[in-house]
């Protein structure tokens, strides 16, 4: 039997090329892009559409995934919380009683006790989030006195809420002042998000 090539010094360079730094980055790049494609894919066929995220190299975010050291880590984090919003909202919409749609349209959302302007970026580091409806008569439909919402409607979605996303996210039913005041004539029905 005759080799064309030294068996030993070929294996040897193979063994090194695979154990050297460059290629255990490379191997680790290659596995972190799959994993975060994968749960990128789990979270568009859950939800209907892409998911915001964040990826840390080392440490360090927006560094290239190739860029991750031998020994190093990356780290990827989706920003789940809007979607959690974003489902309540359009939940409160299509439960909304409609009779001159002045209720359906007077849901606020406050970010951190600051109303959110619908159309501006989300502030997703906040740690309280609070939907309220501001017309004087959402007590009346959270009490059932509308035929069209006989259960009410925030305390009903809050409850769904909290069992669909209870992982990412605590939610509960409460009540909430529009002005900051402790008046309690002044609280209306509200659901809560503490993000986890």
């Amino acid at each position: 039997m005759s080799w064309d090539f030294d068996p030993v010094v070929t294996f040897r360079d193979l063994a090194d090329e695979i154990s050297s730094p460059k290629a255990k980055s490379q191997r680790l790049a290659a596995f972190a892009k799959e994993k975060i494609a994968e749960a990128d894919a789990i979270n568009r066929n859950a939800l209907g559409r892409d998911v915001d995220r964040e990826v840390y190299v080392d440490g360090s975010a927006g560094r290239a995934i190739e860029q991750v050291s031998p020994d190093g880590v990356v780290f990827a984090e989706w920003s789940m919380i809007g979607s959690v919003l974003e489902w309540i909202g359009e939940e409160l919409l299509l439960a909304s009683p409609i009779l001159t749609g002045k209720y359906m349209r007077s849901h606020i959302l406050f970010v951190d006790d600051v109303e959110h302007q619908p159309g501006t970026p989300l502030n997703e580091a906040a740690s309280e989030y609070a939907f309220v409806n501001k017309q004087p008569y959402a007590r009346k439909i959270e009490r059932g006195q509308s035929p069209q919402a006989p259960d009410g409607v925030y305390e009903v979605i809050a409850s769904l809420a909290s069992r669909r996303f209870g992982n990412q996210a605590r939610i509960r039913y409460s009540f909430r002042s529009l002005t900051g005041t402790k008046d309690r004539t002044d609280r209306q029905p509200a659901i809560i998000v503490y993000p986890r």
